[in-house]
């Protein structure tokens, strides 16, 4: 050991003094759960023997001085510590890989947990939350890449930062996309198209069609009315809405409202009979076509395949198929969402904006389910921004996608109260007749039109084997497909990206998994496959129309219309 080596070495120290510190707290709070003995004493083991060569090795890495000086450390596969900064600091490089074995010990504990799923999901859910939080790169006192950007641009970058922050503050959100770029209607949303008809809760928007002759059945899309439309219309050349009008087909869209007081009373039946129902019957009449072809994505799809559960008891057949998009009927796996939802939190929302209080109902607010979904991802969705624009003062730069990502919805406190408790809480609505929805006893085997079923393999918000679950929920002939990625990326992939794969077999066992072992791999987007099964359900060819609406439903305004440019 030299001289140089001492100081290194004294980081070293303090960096494992102070980490050694917080991990045996947290071994003590970890400790006091229901953990099993030998399962506790075999981790206790591992880790200080994973512990003792870290060390072992760190003091053998500055022993072994350079002749530039430099301590050399060693590049970690970890993203938020695989820059030269990290590898060059020894006491950083120390702390980052200390950090990485109690992160890894911490979770392998939370998964030994015994007791209640239920109980063990949350707790696994609290430490992931509390695991990148204590990540050493999100503290500017411990990140050697953020340090030397502040000395290179001498404090700018730290000015910057704080800018950053403060703007973020302002807007009441983590800045993930330069928002000042885009503009709904300018680039993004510029599918041409006029709106044909609108009311308290929607906009019905008609697509100008792009061929001399389009299908007799029209296509209607019902998106998300958690989100704003155009994540199905966010360029040219990733547009779904535009790839469905360049097929032929004859488009619809609902752009939803975003809620604002005036309707905070609506109800889950209000959205279903003045929403769902509304469009399908005004597509019908602006068509002529007595059938017509349905699409919904993630709760659009839970929304349309209630509303023709309820057409169905009513008599009426109005879609000729039904194509969902990561959507979910069957809730018995819900994922990482199930550790919010329980019957004192259910009862909460219910008590606060559900209208059981005596301020009546309330708003769910668009930022606070912005955040809920942004803490699915942390490290992709918080923290690599907090890194990024407050320690190192740099802007994010433009991207579409978290242009949308950011562009928050509100939901109606009953309407939001009725499907969380009906469907996350209780799962009754994949049973016939444990619901009833705008007066009919709701059996979605009764919904008999073809059915065209989407899941991606990585979603983390509607996991692809309660998609599959839908296949034993409807009525139907029903095709499930899977895609590569996640559940907007895996949705949004258009042909010509020639990206990922996706995944068919033309069997429908009993489970996903035993659907998987059958599947056959695809190269490239499952756009293709759902265009070619959607084309015998369109009908023949026909003159395209030579205007948009009829003489009833006359256009209003050019779309994407005013309510998708509605803020939260």
């Amino acid at each position: 050991m030299t001289a140089k080596s001492a100081p290194v070495l004294d980081e070293l120290s303090q960096s494992a003094n102070a980490y050694g510190s917080a991990m045996g707290e947290t071994w003590k709070s970890m400790a006091a759960l229901s953990l099993p003995i030998p399962a506790l004493s075999a981790l206790q083991s591992e880790y200080l023997q994973q512990a003792t060569q870290l060390w072992n090795d760190s003091l053998q890495r500055v022993g072994s001085d350079k002749p530039n000086g430099q301590t050399p450390g060693h590049r970690l596969h970890d993203r938020r510590f695989a820059g030269e900064e990290w590898a060059q600091n020894p006491g950083a490089a120390f702390m980052a890989q200390l950090y990485l074995l109690n992160a890894r010990t911490l979770l392998q504990m939370a998964e030994s947990i015994e007791g209640d799923e239920k109980v063990r999901q949350r707790i696994r859910f609290a430490v992931q939350q509390w695991v990148e939080a204590a990540s050493p790169s999100n503290y500017l006192a411990f990140n050697p890449e953020a340090q030397h950007k502040a000395l290179e641009t001498r404090g700018k970058s730290i000015t910057q930062g704080l800018l950053h922050l403060w703007h973020d503050v302002q807007q009441g959100h983590v800045s993930q996309t330069d928002e000042s770029m885009f503009e709904v209607g300018r680039n993004v949303a510029t599918t041409a198209g006029s709106v044909v008809f609108e009311n308290e809760l929607f906009q019905l928007i008609e697509y100008k069609p792009l061929t001399d002759t389009v299908h007799e059945r029209p296509l209607l899309i019902v998106p998300p009315c958690i989100n704003k439309y155009y994540i199905l219309d966010l360029q040219p050349d990733n547009s779904l809405i535009r790839y469905a009008v360049q097929q032929g087909h004859r488009t619809f869209v609902v752009s939803w409202r975003n809620p604002d007081e005036s309707v905070a009373a609506k109800t889950w039946d209000d959205y279903i009979e003045d929403a769902a129902i509304r469009a399908i019957g005004i597509v019908q009449q602006i068509s002529g076509s007595e059938q017509i072809n349905t699409l919904g994505f993630c709760i659009g799809g839970t929304i349309l395949a209630t509303a023709l559960a309820v057409l169905a008891a009513r008599g009426e057949e109005p879609a000729a198929s039904v194509t969902l998009l990561t959507t979910f009927l069957d809730f018995d796996n819900t994922g990482v969402i199930d550790v919010f939802v329980d019957e004192p939190a259910v009862q909460s929302f219910e008590l606060n904006i559900g209208g059981h209080s005596p301020n009546g109902p309330g708003l769910l607010k668009g930022q606070q389910l912005a955040t809920t979904f942004s803490f699915l991802r942390p490290n992709d969705l918080v923290w690599n921004y907090v890194v990024g624009n407050y320690l190192k003062g740099e802007a994010p730069p433009p991207f579409d996608l978290l242009y949308w990502n950011a562009d928050s919805t509100n939901v109606p406190g009953p309407m939001f109260c009725w499907y969380v408790r009906n469907t996350y809480l209780e799962n009754k609505l994949k049973t016939p007749g444990a619901l009833t929805v705008c007066g009919q006893p709701l059996d979605l085997g009764k919904v008999k039109a073809p059915a065209f079923v989407y899941g991606s393999r990585e979603d983390h918000i509607v996991p692809w084997d309660s998609a599959y679950a839908s296949t034993r929920v409807l009525g139907g002939k029903k095709r499930f497909v899977l895609g590569a990625s996640g559940h907007i990326a895996g949705v949004i992939n258009p042909p010509a990206k020639r990206k990922r794969s996706h995944w068919t077999n033309d069997k429908l066992p009993a489970t996903a998994a035993k659907w998987f072992e059958g599947a056959e791999e695809h190269a490239g987007s499952w756009w293709t496959e759902w265009s070619d099964w959607l084309k015998p359900h369109a009908g023949q060819q026909i003159a395209a129309p030579a205007s948009p609406g009829n003489r009833r439903y006359k256009p209003i305004e050019p779309a994407p219309g005013r309510y998708v440019k509605q803020k939260a």
